[in-house]
């Protein structure tokens, strides 16, 4: 439980209650213009106490986070070159080099059509004023 009481979590607590009352008094606010005749004022009711719950989610799913010591700057990560402990001693971690099989390059046959859009485009870039029934080809 001391976990909760540093400066930072002081803060999220503070942050969480200053939210959940300014939400609900905003969604009260909003029920009392809907009552004198804003029709949009009801959606708002409904919304700001919505914000507020999940004010109050979040912070719940935070205060388990941290009970359960789920902090993850404090676990050690792996990497590739730390030792690997095999049978009775450490062994530094090789990486075995991966084999690729080389296929030889497909050659892929030249579209006609493609080819005859790409004339038509450099025609196009070369005569500026020309429109497009002036193409001869």
């Amino acid at each position: 439980m001391k976990r909760l009481w540093t400066p930072g979590w002081i803060a999220r607590h503070v942050a969480m209650v200053v939210l959940v009352v300014g939400f609900l008094a905003l969604g009260w606010w909003q029920i009392s213009r809907a009552a004198s005749g804003n029709t949009l004022s009801w959606a708002y009711a409904v919304e700001w106490p919505i914000f507020a719950g999940f004010v109050v989610f979040v912070w719940w799913r935070e205060v388990r986070h941290a009970l359960r010591g789920g902090d993850a700057a404090a676990e050690p990560v792996a990497r590739a070159s730390d030792p690997v402990t095999v049978g009775d001693g450490a062994v530094p971690a090789v990486r075995r080099p991966v084999r690729v099989s080389r296929a030889p390059a497909v050659e892929v046959p030249e579209d006609t059509d493609l080819a005859a859009y790409n004339r038509y485009l450099t025609w196009l870039n070369a005569n500026p004023g020309a429109r497009p029934g002036d193409y001869p080809g």
